[in-house]
């Protein structure tokens, strides 16, 4: 028996969600497959119950790869309906598995199993901030998150911001929501003012904001990211 496929399935960024938000392949493999491995068991069982699926919530397998779980997580174990040919999802807490997300682990181990892969289209918030900032997108790259130290941070930044105006490299980064106004702070004081900024935060969602300016622009108009999910992006 060949066994069975590993689909990646990535999940509405914002939390009010509609039919829209499915294609139609997306919702035609939630109807064929009832066993996940989540990044976040309430975030899964939500998104599957608004896709309206066919499987009852009670039938539903879910394996837990969340931060509190990982290190002892038994891969060989969540994976042995594959092995039987039974098809299976990975499901992050918002957005694409694998693209800032640990589900990139379980990825790897399916290819050292000879396990095939199969990406879904859906959201990516790096990709749609990237699309709406107005900067190089044929040479960008996402750092994720920056250090928490702020010496260490500002160093990062001066770093980013110089790779803009060597490479002509648009850079990408994130911050926990309830950081964002101190990275917002270190970057109007750090960069150049003539250094174009980009913030998209709650992407998708009635709240959506994106914005392009310059640093000296941001000076006079800061808006307050507290707790909103947020990218930042650099460029020259």
């Amino acid at each position: 028996m060949a066994n069975g496929k590993l689909y990646l399935i990535p999940v509405p960024l914002a939390s009010d969600v509609n039919e829209a938000s499915y294609t139609p392949q997306t919702l035609a493999i939630l109807n064929e497959i009832s066993e996940y491995i989540v990044e976040n068991e309430k975030t899964a069982r939500k998104f599957l119950k608004e896709a309206h699926i066919k499987t009852p919530q009670r039938e539903l397998i879910l394996h837990n790869f969340g931060k509190h779980t990982r290190e002892v997580f038994d891969m060989e174990k969540a994976f042995k309906n594959l092995w039987h040919g039974k098809n299976m999802g990975v499901l992050s807490e918002a957005g694409c598995p694998g693209v800032a997300d640990p589900g990139s682990e379980i990825v790897a181990y399916a290819h050292k199993k000879n396990i095939q892969v199969v990406p879904l289209v859906g959201p990516s918030s790096i990709l749609l901030a990237l699309m709406a900032s107005g900067f190089n997108g044929q040479n960008f790259a996402f750092t994720g998150y920056l250090p928490i130290s702020k010496n260490e941070r500002i160093k990062k930044i001066k770093s980013l911001e110089d790779k803009i105006y060597k490479e002509n490299q648009t850079q990408i980064f994130m911050e926990t929501p309830f950081r964002n106004n101190k990275l917002l702070d270190d970057l109007i004081k750090t960069c150049k003012k003539t250094t174009l900024l980009c913030i998209a935060s709650q992407l998708t969602s009635p709240e959506e904001y994106i914005y392009t300016q310059s640093i000296e622009a941001w000076q006079r108009l800061k808006p307050n990211l507290h707790k909103r999910p947020t990218l930042f992006l650099l460029y020259r």
